[in-house]
């Protein structure tokens, strides 16, 4: 497919144009001028999911212009490269099919000339079994007692993504309970590990390579950890499992053939909850309720490759998004889910998006000129409010933001809902409006009758100004379900791959991230001969020495 430089087409010197002359409209003169602006700029999906984006610093023609930036970038041809699965991910000669793996009609996706949809079927039905093996207490650890504890040992997308979704559906959680280890400081393992029993947990090693030096390192520590117990290793049958695209190494690790559960090098890490990663997710949730997960990611999907721009959501948002990075400077994108089973959410899309966008040569090699992926941050609602939205209120930085709230909670206390509802709308209204010229004045002619303060009065209303005009979306859902948990996750997925596409770059590789592997591994292969090596700046060497100081 032709690689496009968007800042060289007719639709970006449009836009530039356009900027000009909008840059300074607030958002209090855009709702006033159009009083059907909500119906204009809203589109609900299904009946289960509201996205409003009329909060946001754009006219009818501002979505003109950025559609026919998507349409001279040939986004919907991207789209079908991607679902038919072309090798889009040219530095690593792969297909990115994560799709295929919530392919509900299973019609066939081909990947050199093998249809994928018979592995994945395959795998699918494999998990289910087991899972319901383990969640019917039918399958026994090595004194015969069924499993109560499942361990799942990994990072990054071998993590996060797992996490987030047992988190955010934890009012369908079955018995089982769910623990997970990522980080290679030996504290997170540790504290895990007093939690459970050995003869009644299970540990799955979530690793695409099965050479992540974390996940290995604390594989590893939690197999000597069992093997203390069981004093057999044979047992590690019944207790240890892979979930991974490299099936020699998770057998030399000591895994059992059937108890490795594959994905493919199509799957990318940070969207691979939908394939055997997401083994955990089962566990948890059972086989049915992660269907209907699937279906509602297989949903969004339909949507986003049959749907026409103007009407396609994941599109929108993308553009968006690049309207803020690209011509007012935004440089960071806020996600606040009201919800508190969703506390991951966020730091779930961090890893996604920068991971994913975070790049700065195009397709062609060169260097960029213009802005690529925004940083990705946020915290659920109320909570954000009482650390940070004080910045976003009054501070000098444009912050545009998502606010994600179901209309229906799973726990009905007293009020507590309708009052999270009302401070989700209150936040929205305020960071859109600020305070309202008229409201201050009057307010200020009120305290003005007392002359004593009069001075003291003055400066404290304007401290008190907030000036509004900061961008957001709101996105209502029915419910947090496992369907639409997975619409939702989905519609973020491919707002991050339509960002990917027109900003030119390749999103499913991570070089940066190998960068670090590397060069840890060298400094540790190096650590106790470093005053004649070259290979050190001074500065390592000297944090070096003054670690080394403390074990003398």
């Amino acid at each position: 497919m032709k690689h496009i430089n968007l800042v060289q087409t007719r639709s970006w010197s449009i836009l530039k144009n356009h900027f000009k002359m909008i840059k300074n409209v607030h958002l209090r003169d855009l709702f006033l001028l159009d009083a059907n602006r909500f119906e204009k700029f809203s589109i609900c999906f299904e009946n289960e999911m509201l996205v409003d984006f009329s909060k946001n610093r754009i006219t009818e023609n501002t979505l003109k212009y950025l559609l026919d930036l998507a349409e001279e970038m040939n986004v919907k041809k991207a789209i079908k490269s991607m679902f038919s699965g072309e090798k889009i991910n040219e530095t690593e000669n792969r297909s990115v099919l994560h799709i295929a793996l919530r392919n509900r009609r299973n019609s066939p996706i081909f990947v050199d000339n093998c249809n994928v949809m018979l592995e994945v079927n395959h795998v699918l039905k494999k998990m289910k079994d087991f899972s319901e093996l383990v969640i019917t207490g039918k399958w026994k650890g090595y004194t015969g007692k069924s499993i109560s504890d499942v361990v799942n040992i990994g990072i990054g997308g071998s993590d996060l993504g797992p996490y987030m979704v047992t988190e955010a559906l934890r009012p369908y959680k079955n018995h089982l309970n769910i623990h997970y280890v990522s980080n290679i400081d030996g504290t997170h393992l540790t504290e895990v590990l007093k939690k459970i029993y050995p003869e009644t947990t299970i540990f799955l090693i979530a690793s695409k390579t099965f050479t992540t030096e974390e996940t290995i390192i604390n594989a590893n520590s939690a197999k000597t950890w069992f093997l203390k117990y069981s004093k057999d290793k044979s047992s590690l049958d019944k207790h240890f499992f892979a979930l991974s695209a490299n099936i020699n190494n998770a057998l030399d690790f000591g895994i059992n053939i059937k108890n490795i559960f594959q994905f493919w090098n199509w799957v990318g890490g940070r969207f691979s909850l939908w394939s055997s990663v997401g083994l955990s997710i089962i566990l948890s949730i059972g086989f049915n309720n992660f269907e209907k997960f699937l279906n509602g990611a297989h949903a969004m999907d339909n949507h986003f490759y049959t749907s026409e721009y103007k009407k396609n959501i994941p599109i929108i948002l993308a553009l968006i998004s690049i309207w803020y990075t690209n011509f007012f400077g935004s440089e960071t994108e806020a996600i606040f889910p009201y919800d508190q089973y969703m506390h991951r959410f966020s730091a779930y899309f961090q890893q996604s998006n920068m991971e994913s966008n975070g790049k700065s040569i195009d397709k062609k090699g060169q260097k960029i000129s213009y802005q690529t992926g925004p940083i990705i941050w946020g915290e659920p609602g109320t909570n954000g409010q009482h650390a940070f939205f004080q910045l976003m209120h009054q501070g000098t930085k444009l912050i545009p933001s998502d606010f994600i709230v179901p209309i229906i909670s799973h726990n009905h206390i007293d009020n507590h809902h309708i009052k999270l509802i009302c401070n989700f709308l209150a936040q929205t209204k305020a960071l859109a409006f600020g305070t309202s010229e008229k409201s201050f004045l009057k307010e200020k002619t009120i305290f003005k009758k007392n002359t004593k303060h009069l001075n003291k009065i003055d400066k404290n209303f304007l401290f008190k100004q907030c000036i509004g005009n900061q961008p957001t979306n709101s996105i209502l859902i029915r419910k947090i379900t496992p369907y639409n948990l997975g619409v939702l996750i989905a519609l973020y997925e491919h707002k991050i791959f339509v960002q990917g596409h027109l900003l030119n770059i390749f999103s499913f590789d991570q070089w940066g991230v190998e960068l670090g592997k590397n060069l840890a591994k060298n400094i540790y292969k190096n650590f106790y001969n470093i005053e004649n090596n070259k290979y050190f700046d001074s500065s390592t060497k000297g944090l070096i020495n003054f670690y080394k100081s403390f074990y003398k």
